[in-house]
């Protein structure tokens, strides 16, 4: 078999991971407000390629730093805020300090992303509030089962709710949720054509619709919809001793909605009639690996269409021609992690196959590799509950 496949730009995407870490390119400003989100994209991405040992062992400490740095105690319990971009400053003899006010509070989705990213650094998790983590999920839920981004916060649907469900299985302490009203929000969502809204009574999505343009960026953090219903049913089967949520009828219905958004260009599209996004190869191909439908993807061509998205300067865009940034090159790094190209020999250089083949595995119910959920199963919950 004869291919044009390019070779994964590993350095170039790797490189791109870095120089968002260090300054946020002018097409990224916007990303300053949930920097938690951009951090977890490009580490992530680091630890995809293989490459976070790399990093100098300072840098990777002054990361940990940041990411603590953000980590706040409250009314409302403890978690991470998204940046300290909002954070009051005062001077105190001459030293200037900061101050936690209702305008940084804990975030549900920045503490998702930033346990995470903690978890690829390799920390302890010695400064870990965990009870106060766990209150803070308890007040954010909502009376429908829902969460907010911040307790009290109109802002929920189900991308917040996936959010504490992981949390709560990274703590490996479920007290703080409802865990039977949160299953029938989840389940609100689900419709006619067996995907899942953002919300009751949305149409069925791979993408999540911003709720307002300073809210978009924070959508992007979780993303598909259904793949986080998918995901949340997973983690809830779990946490109940693996009782079957879903009927199998109900999961044949998701499999074939999830399998007809693979488009002729080998890429996945987030809404039937839209074109195909590099994220989505994520979004759509994680909720069929979780639901043990996998072999339905075409990997080939759908590596082909990410080797198109690639950008010429490292990192991976949103559609071939478009500008790369870190939250679609993570996506697209961990799609190819779960689907590999099974390359015949001689079909392309050994070079290039190494490039698309050479991951480590990657779980897709968290969403990463399963080496750090390893680490985060050992590391995160209570001594007692380890």
């Amino acid at each position: 078999m004869n291919t044009t496949l390019p070779a994964l730009s590993r350095i170039g995407h790797a490189n791109h991971c870095k120089r968002c870490l260090t300054g946020l390119p002018v097409s990224q400003t916007d990303m300053d407000a949930q920097r938690l989100a951009l951090v977890f994209y490009c580490i992530g991405g680091l630890d995809l390629l293989g490459m976070i040992q790399d990093i100098p062992e300072v840098d990777r400490r002054a990361w940990k730093d940041w990411i603590w740095a953000q980590f706040t105690n409250g009314p409302s319990g403890s978690g991470f805020r998204p940046s300290p971009f909002m954070t009051g400053q005062a001077t105190t003899d001459d030293l200037v300090v900061d101050q936690t006010t209702a305008y940084d509070a804990p975030h549900i989705i920045m503490t998702y992303t930033a346990l995470l990213s903690l978890a690829i650094l390799r920390d302890d998790f010695s400064q870990l509030n965990r009870q106060g983590v766990v209150e803070f999920i308890r007040r954010s839920q909502n009376d429908d089962g829902s969460f907010s981004t911040v307790p009290g916060r109109n802002e929920s649907d189900l991308r917040t709710l996936y959010c504490a469900f992981a949390i709560s299985s990274m703590l490996n302490d479920w007290s703080g949720i409802d865990i039977a009203k949160a299953l029938r929000f989840v389940s609100s969502c689900r419709t006619y054509e067996g995907g899942y809204g953002q919300s009751p009574f949305c149409e069925a999505q791979g993408e999540v619709v911003a709720l307002s343009q300073m809210s978009s960026r924070i959508n992007l953090a979780i993303g598909g919809t259904t793949y986080i219903a998918v995901a949340s049913l997973s983690l809830a089967s779990s946490a109940m001793g693996g009782k079957e949520i879903l009927t199998p009828e109900e999961k044949e219905e998701t499999i074939h909605w999830l399998v007809s958004k693979q488009a002729v260009t080998g890429g996945f599209c987030g809404r039937t009639g839209k074109e195909a996004d590099a994220c989505y190869c994520f979004w759509c191909g994680a909720a069929l690996k979780i639901l043990g439908a996998g072999k339905f993807v075409d990997r080939y061509s759908m590596v082909e269409f990410l080797g198109r998205c690639q950008f010429k300067y490292g990192g991976i865009a949103k559609a071939p021609g478009e500008s790369a940034d870190p939250y679609h090159t993570y996506l697209s790094l961990a799609a190819i992690s779960m689907y590999p190209p099974a390359l015949d020999e001689g079909s392309v250089s050994p070079k290039v196959k190494q490039s698309w083949t050479s991951f480590s595995p990657l779980d897709p119910v968290l969403n990463a590799r399963e080496e750090t959920v390893d680490w985060i199963r050992r590391h995160v919950p209570q001594p007692s509950h380890r």
